[in-house]
């Protein structure tokens, strides 16, 4: 599954309102660590398939959700599951430790 786009028109339904879990990750094009944690989710996203939806959500494009959930510093990634804040991580990280962190919340 590749990786999707939400904003703050689209992110109650593609997010809140999705069946099965949904990590966000909150970036901007200006951020180095964002950009290379981008590949990372890619490949976190083919390998784990139809288990976890990943999008991603520009900061600079859609505040609003970016200030409702609090993001003060990109990346900032989150998994929701039923509509509710599951967990939170802040800062790019390893491959291994992102899919670490992804299962143990799935």
């Amino acid at each position: 599954m590749a990786v999707g786009k939400v904003s703050d028109a689209n992110f109650e339904a593609e997010v809140l309102k999705a069946t099965g879990p949904v990590v966000v990750d909150f970036w901007a094009e200006w951020c180095g660590p964002c950009r290379m944690i981008g590949p990372v989710l890619d490949e976190i996203s083919s390998a784990m398939g139809s288990k976890v939806k990943i999008v991603k959500l520009n900061v600079d494009e859609s505040p609003r959700t970016a200030s409702k959930y609090g993001v003060m510093s990109i990346p900032t990634l989150m998994i929701f599951k039923d509509g509710e804040l599951a967990s939170r991580q802040v800062g790019a990280a390893p491959k291994q430790k992102l899919e670490q962190w992804i299962t143990a919340t799935v």
